[in-house]
């Protein structure tokens, strides 16, 4: 069975700390050009490289982020 992994991110909630940033060993997040409403720049995903470990969940302070995993069909995935 193989999962794909998606990280939500509350942009609103999210105070630009970096820690994310930081801890991601195959480093998907990047800063937002634009300042939340509480002016800071979030983060967002750079893309789909997320391997599911946690680390940004685990370390947010701001509880601003969520991991999502959803299972691939098998006999659609590209071997």
């Amino acid at each position: 069975m193989r999962y794909r992994y998606t990280v939500i991110i509350d942009k609103e909630r999210c105070k630009g700390c970096g820690i994310c940033i930081s801890f991601c060993p195959r480093g998907v997040f990047e800063f937002e050009d634009y300042l939340n409403e509480g002016g800071h720049h979030p983060v967002r995903l750079t893309g789909n490289e997320c391997i599911g470990c946690r680390a940004c969940v685990i370390m947010c302070p701001d509880i601003a982020l969520e991991l999502i995993r959803e299972e691939i069909d098998e006999s659609t995935y590209a071997r």
